[in-house]
């Protein structure tokens, strides 16, 4: 089960608040890819949302100034044109990107296909979150690698895929490879080859881990 860690505390109350304010979120990137298996830590932390009105004025009663930057207009304005905007706690300087749901087809079907899942706040406390199936996580990642590549997206991929080959009946219960297949081999010729070579790699390290 993932946790809040101390760096994680802002993100914790924007999670809390989307829950409270009912607004459709999903978490992505490198959060969920911890939830999956991936041991490195981040600060980058993804969440995809579908905000009406009444949500974007529930979050601005809970991130008021001068602590927290919550612009109503900007949250319209990236709404609307589908562009990323940022929630901004002033006082720690830590911030929460949240990305409008219509930036593509890719945000659209993880936001459908989510997962309720258990995390830990920094008081203990068991609470659940939406949560990206781990296909669509990694569909994510390699998008990502595909615009710039870098290796944390592949070590990502790969410590995930490794859980899941390791423990198919635990969290690999939520991988669906033939849809992680059917949706990289669109990306790019590189992207695939990528996804292969990750895919053989695991492999062979999980027969390592079993002998």
């Amino acid at each position: 089960m993932s946790k809040i860690t101390p760096e994680l505390s802002f993100y914790g109350q924007v999670l809390r608040a989307l829950e409270e304010v009912v607004a459709p979120y999903v978490i992505l990137g490198a959060f969920a890819a911890r939830i999956f298996g991936s041991t490195r830590n981040t600060h980058d932390i993804d969440m995809i949302v579908a905000l009406e009105e009444k949500h974007i004025q529930a979050l601005v009663r809970q991130f008021p100034l001068p602590r927290y930057y919550a612009d109503p207009e900007m949250m319209r304005n990236s709404m609307r044109l589908k562009i990323m905007f940022k929630l901004i706690d002033t006082n720690e300087g830590d911030k929460v990107d949240l990305i409008p749901i219509g930036m593509n087809a890719h945000n659209r079907a993880a936001m459908q296909r989510r997962l309720r899942l258990p995390y830990e706040d920094l008081n203990g406390e068991r609470l659940e979150a939406w949560v990206a199936r781990p296909d669509d996580v990694i569909i994510g990642k390699l998008l990502a690698w595909n615009e710039s590549p870098s290796l944390r997206h592949e070590q990502d991929i790969g410590q995930m895929l490794v859980n899941f080959y390791l423990d198919p009946q635990g969290l690999g219960r939520y991988f669906d490879e033939a849809h992680a297949d059917r949706n990289i081999r669109t990306i790019s010729a590189s992207a695939w080859a990528l996804w292969q070579k990750l895919k053989r790699a695991a492999h062979a390290e999980v027969e390592k881990l079993k002998k």
